[in-house]
């Protein structure tokens, strides 16, 4: 924190390091142009796969409440689903509901929680609005990756319960600085508002989660176009927004005495933190994913857990985190309710233990079904198992090196019978350095697996040949880099 009196230059401050990162022409290396294109795939394929869901429906219609009908104002962006050009920031909300609304695309875990794939549709949507080419959206989306990981390598927020998308309003500002090229002081001041008009409350994830839980992300990322869009008009932002002795880390975050590292790249150095992030092979909470790969294999080699009659308990040993966010640390009486929304059953891991211990299989739409909750073998299971906090699970879960890095942890059942058996994950089968590593072939099965039965294969096989060639799309290119969908449900109408 610095005084008002002290005058800290906006070239000394963190929005100020930043928006020179963004502004770093370095070229973006071949194996991350790969992993762009791929995040680009996953998100098409979750978001396909949310189409018809009620939160969409929603947000489609706020979009196409905006359409663009004067070409002077610009080009206007896609909608996934339909037909139509409109607000780049309304479709960057659309689009970036729908991406998020199933929890199912990647994520960076480290002193705060992400889905940097976030940064893609309104970096998407405003490529296209301004018409930019396929290289310019691929150093953008460098850029973003880059800038929310290395804030939430940094920062973390949901220790002073600030929701985590008060790391993506400054990434997707930067991102747009990049793709741009922005005079550096209009990407401070973007960075700056992005900010200040993003922090909000962790209650959008706590007890029953709401639909909001999709939104959050997406409006973040409408915030930071129209922030963009202001600095580019002239407006200024408030300064230091983090430093400031009335700024976020002085009121949000530590207090006046808090102290931050944040890793940001040296000028020349490549933006590679998209490497260092990881997809998901299911539709659930990122350290849901090696529990439920350990317990489909567990449920199978020792089906007796299965049934509620023969376990006593069973007692999940993990990381501080996965405890007190996902676990029965969290207090939340929601995570054992067989009512509660899907959104909430996304975030309880003894229910997502459960099932997949009974099923040893997970399903984006099934493993969440009302029916499915009910079950009442199901919910006698899910009563039995509870977690705790291990510290070396906690110690792993925070490791700097990404080979010892972990997001599992040790399940222990004890059966009635008086028996116990134990097993331990480290991390999912999809992470790199898991069992089974997600790479282009997988992102794309996941892409055709998603769009079936809701997109036709044509529609499929255009939208994946303009996806892998990504940094060589024309301007034209981009515009076509969205799907239709038929069938689709009427938006519900609204105030505006």
């Amino acid at each position: 924190m610095h005084t008002s009196a002290e005058g800290l230059a906006p070239a000394d401050q963190l929005a100020g390091r930043i928006a020179r990162v963004a502004l770093d022409p370095v070229a973006v290396e071949p194996e991350v142009a790969e992993m762009i294109v791929n995040r680009v795939i996953d998100n098409a394929a979750v978001a396909v796969a949310s189409l018809h869901r009620a939160p969409i429906l929603a947000a489609r219609g706020a979009a196409e409440a905006n359409p663009i009908t004067d070409a002077s104002a610009g080009q206007g962006a896609t909608v996934l689903g339909i037909r139509g050009r409109f607000a780049p920031e309304w479709a960057a909300y659309a689009n970036g509901v729908a991406v998020r609304e199933l929890d199912f695309h990647d994520t960076f875990l480290a002193a705060e929680y992400s889905h940097p794939g976030d940064n893609i549709p309104p970096l998407l949507a405003v490529a296209q609005h301004t018409g930019s080419d396929g290289a310019a959206l691929l150093r953008a989306v460098a850029t973003g990756y880059e800038i929310q990981m290395d804030l939430v390598t940094g920062i973390s927020l949901h220790a002073h319960k600030i929701d985590h998308v008060a790391h993506l309003g400054p990434s997707v500002a930067a991102g747009i600085g990049t793709l741009l090229d922005l005079p550096e002081d209009v990407v401070f001041h973007a960075i700056g508002q992005a900010l200040h008009t993003t922090t909000a409350t962790r209650q959008s994830r706590k007890g029953q989660i709401s639909t909001w839980k999709a939104s959050a992300p997406a409006f973040a990322g409408k915030m930071a176009i129209e922030a963009a869009d202001r600095a580019m008009r002239g407006q200024s932002a408030p300064s230091p927004i983090w430093e400031g002795e009335d700024g976020v880390i002085a009121w949000l975050l530590g207090g006046p005495d808090a102290r931050y590292e944040v890793p940001l790249p040296e000028p020349g150095e490549p933006k590679r933190a998209i490497l260092d992030s990881y997809t998901k092979e299911h539709s659930a909470e990122y350290q849901a994913q090696a529990w439920i790969d350990l317990a489909r294999r567990f449920g199978a080699e020792h089906p007796e857990v299965r049934d509620p009659a023969q376990v006593a308990s069973i007692v999940l040993a993990t990381s501080h985190h996965t405890h007190y966010v996902i676990g029965s640390g969290a207090n939340d009486p929601q995570k054992y309710d067989p009512t509660a929304s899907r959104e909430t059953l996304d975030h309880s891991i003894p229910y997502i233990v459960a099932v997949a211990l009974q099923d040893g299989a997970w399903d984006h739409i099934g493993s969440y079904s009302p029916e499915r909750a009910a079950r009442p073998d199901t919910v006698a299971l899910w009563q039995r198992i509870t977690t705790v906090e291990d510290p070396e699970w906690t110690r792993r879960y925070h490791a700097a090196d990404l080979t010892e890095k972990a997001f599992g942890g040790r399940i222990e059942v004890t059966l009635t019978d008086g028996r116990t058996l134990v097993d331990e994950i480290a991390v999912a089968d999809a992470h790199p350095l898991g069992a089974r590593p997600f790479a282009r072939e997988q992102y794309v099965a996941k892409f055709r697996s998603l769009a079936a039965g809701v997109l036709p294969d044509a529609e499929v096989d255009r939208f994946l040949d303009l996806a892998v060639r990504l940094p060589e799309l024309t301007p034209e290119e981009v515009g076509q880099l969205t799907v239709e969908a038929p069938d689709l449900p009427p938006a519900p109408g609204g105030l505006l």
